[in-house]
């Protein structure tokens, strides 16, 4: 049976998460791009169906003096994809990835694959929002990001080196820092949000799904989205590739 999403006792601090599509205030943010064209190249595609799990973390408790109620320990969890694979080797990522033909939806798909990716104890977990497909065009993904509470947080860490190169536990704080956030610009022509954090460059799908929840989360600080720097550039500023 299809895990469910919860809907009660959900922290304050995620509410606006979960009641509202991520955003693009700024319009710097092609990922959340639904115009007709964009809908038109995923159908023509034939897309493969795909999930991936945002899992928040940190105390229930809202800070009355955060901006949207932020806890200090509130994180998000991700992974660096190792090098050796053939589609986006070595970015950042949410866990995810295909639909298999034994999951019972997105979400079920979401926390499997999580739970291979990391060692995630799904029973830890509760799903509270499942966001919009987004179709993502160099894998040919339709992706549905699945947001979750990571209510009694377990260990987690790399599974399989084939599959992961890294997993982290990435402080909201860092991610809201307008010192850590700036605009990427592609060899190929795209620009979309990123994300210099522990030692990361996070860009591409996963920047712009953060980028959206923080637009409409009530803990977005401004930051500087005229600021755009050459995506090789900033990779290799953390020891990262293209």
């Amino acid at each position: 049976m299809m895990p469910d999403v919860v809907t009660d006792g959900i922290p304050t601090w995620l509410r606006a998460v979960t009641e509202r599509e991520p955003a693009d205030p700024t319009g710097v943010n092609p990922v959340l791009d639904r115009g007709s064209m964009h809908r038109f190249a995923a159908a023509a595609l034939r897309p493969r169906q795909a999930a991936v799990l945002v899992l928040f973390g940190g105390s229930p408790d809202a800070d009355p003096q955060a901006p949207g109620g932020l806890p200090a320990d509130a994180d998000v969890l991700l992974t660096q994809r190792a090098a050796t694979l053939r589609q986006h080797r070595g970015q950042v990522a949410f866990p995810g990835g295909g639909v298999e033909p034994g999951d019972d939806g997105p979400i079920d798909t979401a926390l499997r694959e999580a739970r291979e990716e990391t060692g995630l104890d799904p029973a830890g977990v509760e799903p509270i929002a499942v966001l919009p497909k987004i179709f993502v065009p160099p894998s040919r993904f339709d992706v549905t990001p699945v947001v979750a509470y990571w209510r009694t947080p377990g260990e987690v860490g790399v599974v399989s080196e084939a599959e992961a190169a890294r997993v982290a536990r990435v402080p909201l704080a860092e991610l809201i820092d307008p010192a850590n956030r700036f605009v990427v610009r592609h060899p190929l022509g795209y620009r979309g949000p990123a994300f210099a954090v522990d030692g990361m460059l996070v860009w591409g799908f996963t920047a712009g799904v953060l980028a959206g929840l923080l637009a409409v989360s009530g803990w977005e600080r401004e930051w500087d989205y005229h600021d755009v720097r050459d995506l090789q550039a900033s990779l290799t500023a953390v020891g990262m590739t293209l």
